[in-house]
């Protein structure tokens, strides 16, 4: 199993393996996975924009969707998938509004936005989502079959 803390990525497309990543708040799972390498791979996005912190995005530029989601690809392509992105099967997770009750910031859904931005300069969208609302969420992605299940405390778990 293949652990991601905040601001962390990982791919594989070994068989059984499993890439998870625990307590999504207004944080968003970005998980691509290309049907064709059977490869899949997740990164835990914190924060829109590297611009508040390039030293932070130097070492772990998982931390923000910027840098996060080109590294996640260049990841993957060193995996065999395109290096465009172009093909991949794209869900996120995540984007919940958990601390910041009075939307003061909207930490969550700048992240979404800032996500679909960066998906869509490069001609990928997004095939599923659960997005938003005040839950926190666990994801875990299962190399095997490409299965993106959800957990989230006091509910039973769902895929998408």
């Amino acid at each position: 199993m293949i652990m991601l803390g905040v601001g962390d990525l990982g791919a594989t497309n070994l068989p059984g393996e499993v890439i998870k990543t625990f307590a999504l708040g207004s944080c968003v799972a970005v998980v691509l996975l290309d049907p064709k390498t059977k490869t899949v791979g997740m990164v835990h996005v914190a924060l829109p924009d590297s611009n508040i912190d390039k030293n932070i995005a130097l070492k772990r530029p998982g931390y923000f969707a910027d840098t996060g989601i080109p590294a996640l690809i260049d990841c993957m392509t060193r995996m065999g998938c395109k290096r465009d992105g172009k093909g991949m099967i794209v869900k996120l997770v995540g984007g919940a509004k958990v601390i910041d009750p009075n939307d003061t910031f909207n930490i969550g859904e700048q992240n979404v936005l800032a996500i679909k931005r960066i998906l869509w300069a490069r001609g990928m969208g997004t095939l599923a989502e659960d997005i938003g609302g005040n839950i926190s969420r666990s994801v875990s992605v299962y190399a095997d079959a490409g299965r993106v299940l959800i957990s989230s405390p006091g509910r039973s778990d769902w895929e998408i």
